[in-house]
Formats: structure tokens, sequence, C-alpha cells
């Protein structure tokens, strides 16, 4: 076939390239290829000829010519094809993005819907705290499937201790974050008291000797509150341990005593409001990574109002030996009734003995008796834990057992505020006046039973509670 004329020659090309030369320019009508190798010595032995617009004088040889590549225009089959190629992908992915927004959607409102109803709930549950009204108060929410994955399922591998209003377990929240989970006892009025408490104060105090409250969950008839995971668990489990005690020198203990001295004058002055914790005792102080204090359970603590400095109940409730005599014996509780727990403290975090100890002498019924009998003869000394005896500071120390025996004073003015308290530990210069001699001091042939029962007649059928630290 004769080829038209006026075409382009493009040159360097294979028939492939130039069948793509001409499919790629949409005014491209016709083309043509020649391999003309050995034809001459031409340098590109190859020749398409592309032509645009309209094919003019081409003719028909029989024997001669060219084949000549006509293009066409694309039947209504082919586009069809081609637009069902591109759509269908389209639709498949906006249908895809569609039901993904709808789960998400689905999910969210739920979670919104189910918090607002816990918002809700909790608000009604605390209309009747004193301590609320009036305020504006966010609760923190966990929600209670977090809380089962948490702690996978509430698992007896997580479990870290067991306390008078129910247990706690070790959880891992949703991007790896420790926590400790305490799940209050089913039924107990006391939990639900405590559980109130526990809110309302953590809504108000921050201070980097309390432990901290980073949630709480109400879910039917359970209740549960979300504290910061503390490593080392609490002071008992090595003050009372002879094989952990060694791990607590000197100069951590001191750093202990101080830094639960420091979280009650926060409680008691540095706070807008006055707290009475009312259950300071060393099952309830929990250590950290770094062994700093943290003061814990907050279940029976008081808000005092601004000119308010005492107060008195019927239903007294605490552990044996920390509790004040005012407050055990009548009800009446103040500032100093931490004062008095603090001591107890001092001097059990001294000695490495529990506050009545199977330990201590014969004729002597408490570690207040004994020490005060000790410091007395002059022999402050003799009360030290043998495991730091050799590298402790011993003015150091006396003055400890010194300022814990202020604190444990029978009548309450006779004790330090725990401001003067943190003069004393950090002032060596600053006086210290002559503890006076304990009431009950001494008490031959005495159990810890009998006392506790002379306790309770002298409250004429006042109930005392006692609760164990988890």
């Amino acid at each position: 076939m004769k080829v038209p004329d006026k075409f382009l020659h493009v040159k360097n090309r294979s028939f492939d390239e130039c069948t793509a030369e001409c499919g790629n320019n949409c005014s491209c009508t016709a083309y043509a290829y020649a391999n003309m190798k050995g034809a001459g010595d031409e340098a590109d032995p190859t020749r398409c000829l592309v032509w645009i617009g309209e094919l003019i004088d081409t003719s028909k040889y029989i024997e001669v010519g060219e084949n000549l590549y006509l293009r066409v225009a694309e039947s209504p089959g082919d586009k069809k094809s081609s637009l069902l190629k591109i759509l269908l992908p389209v639709i498949a992915f906006m249908l895809l993005l569609t039901c993904i927004a709808l789960i998400w959607t689905y999910k969210y409102r739920g979670k919104w819907r189910e918090q607002e109803n816990q918002k809700k709930l909790m608000q009604r549950y605390f209309s009747t705290s004193d301590e609320l009204k009036g305020e504006n108060t966010e609760f923190p929410f966990v929600s209670y499937e977090d809380i089962l994955s948490a702690t996978m399922l509430f698992a007896d591998s997580n479990l870290l201790g067991q306390g008078g209003f129910g247990k706690v377990y070790k959880g891992i929240l949703e991007g790896g974050y420790e926590v400790a989970v305490k799940r209050l006892s089913k039924g107990s009025g006391q939990g639900i008291v405590e559980f109130k408490n526990e809110i309302v104060l953590i809504a108000k105090l921050q201070h980097k000797n309390l432990v901290r409250l980073l949630g709480c969950c109400i879910q039917e008839d359970e209740k549960l509150l979300i504290y910061e995971y503390l490593p080392n668990k609490s002071l008992d489990a090595f003050i009372f341990d002879d094989a952990r005690k060694h791990m607590l020198h000197w100069s951590t203990r001191f750093k202990i005593i101080k830094g639960i001295a420091r979280g009650l004058l926060y409680l008691h002055q540095d706070s807008r409001l006055t707290i009475i914790h009312r259950d300071l005792k060393a099952s309830n102080i929990l250590l950290d990574a770094e062994m700093t204090p943290k003061i814990s359970d907050f279940g029976m603590a008081r808000i005092f109002g601004a000119n308010q400095n005492h107060a008195n109940t019927t239903r007294v409730v605490g552990t044996y030996g920390y509790m004040s005599p005012e407050y055990a014996m009548g009800g009446a509780f103040s500032v100093k009734t931490d004062t008095y727990s603090f001591g107890v403290l001092l001097l059990e975090i001294v000695s490495g003995l529990k506050i009545s100890s199977p330990q201590l002498k014969t004729n002597f019924c408490s570690l207040i008796t004994y020490a005060w009998r000790i410091w007395e003869d002059g022999e402050a000394t003799e009360l030290v834990d043998s495991s730091i005896v050799v590298d402790c500071p011993f003015h150091e120390v006396v003055r400890c057992i010194h300022v814990g025996l202020l604190c444990v004073q029978d009548h309450p003015n006779n004790r330090p505020l725990i401001s003067s308290v943190m003069r004393m530990l950090e002032n060596e210069n600053t006086s210290l006046p002559t503890p006076k001699k304990p009431v009950y001091f001494p008490l031959s042939n005495c159990e810890g039973g009998e006392a506790r029962e002379n306790i309770q007649n002298t409250i004429n059928a006042m109930s005392i509670t006692t609760l164990e630290g988890r």
C-alpha cells in the first residue's frame, strides 16, 4: 500500500515503540513501520512514520508498499469495560470507608453514652456528700471492661494484697501503664464509705507523699478504685520482715520518716482543707521505686472546716495500737490523733518491732511503754533495729525516738503538731521537751487481747473495727 503524504518520521524506534508513539498521541490517526536494515548505510535503519490529522493521497498496491496501521475510535463496549474497571475499586473503597466510619461512630457513641451514664451515676452517688456540695467536681472514670482486661479478669496471679475493704490487683492499662486496682468487697457498708472518701479527697489533694488515685469505676454492685502502681508495695513488708529489713538502711528509714511527716503536714496544714487520716499505719504507707513514702487508704479520713479543730464520732474505726487514747475510748479525734499514729509508726521504723510485738521484753504490753522505759534509763540505743545498728548515727536515731515518744503522749495537748515535728526532725538545734510517762505503764502479765477488751469496756458498748491493711 502506498502510504499517505505529510507524515512525521520518528527515528530510533522499534515496532512496539512506534505503536506506543501513536497510541500516546491523541491526534495520531495512523502509523507505519519499516525496518530497513541492509538497505543502506544509514545510521538509523528503522522507519517509524506517524500521521496526524486526515490521511491524504493513499492508494493500494497489490505487490509492493507498506502496511498502514489505522487508529480507530474505541467501541462502546470497551468504554464501559474501562469505566467499570475504574468505578468498581472506587465504590468498594468508599463502602469500606463507610463501614469503618459506622463502626467507629457506634463504638464512640456507645463509649460516650457509657461515660455519661457513669457520670450521672457518680453524681447521684455523691449527692449526699457534704464535702462535694456546691462544687463542680470532675471524676476520672475507667470503664469496667478496661479494668477486666488490665487485671486479666482479676486473676489471682495479679493479686497484690487484701485489706478490710477488699482486694488489690495489679493491672496494665492500654499503653502498658501499670496500675493498682482496689476492688471493694461487695455489700460492705464500710467499703461504700471508703469509696466515697477516696474519690472526694483525691479530687482535692495532690502531693508527692500521698498515693495518687487515677480513676474509679461503678458497675452495678462493683466499686473499684485505680491507683498508681508502686513496685515496693507497703512499708510493713520491709520493717517487719527479717529477710528484707536489712534493705532499709538508716538513711532510707529517716527519709521515709520525714516523707510521711511531710505528707501529714500537707493534709493538716498546707492543703486548702484540713484532713484527718485516722488510719495511719505501716501497711498504709506505700513505697515507690526510689523508696519515697506515700500515704494511702483515705477511707476513714475526715475533712475539717475552716474553724474546726476537733470532732467526735460514735463509730470508732481504725487499727488497735495506732489509735490515740481519746479516740479509742471516747471517739474524739483531731490532727493530734494522726500525730499519735505517726509516733507509733516512727518507733516501729526505728526498732523494726510492731506496736504489740511478741519480741518485747516481759512486763511491756506495747512498744510505747518499752521505748519509754529504755529511753528513761538512758539506753535508747537498745531500741534500734539490729539490722541498722552498725551504720546509723546514734544521735539522730535517739532524737527520732525522743520525737516519737513526744508524739505518743497520752493527752493530745502534750503532743506536738506535725509542723513542730518537722522542725524537730530537720533541725538538730531545736530543743525537745521531756516526754511524760505513759499512763498504762507498767502492765504486768498482760496480753494484747486483754488490753483490747479493757478499751472496749471503757467505751460503754462502743465498737472498734480493726482494719487490716493490704
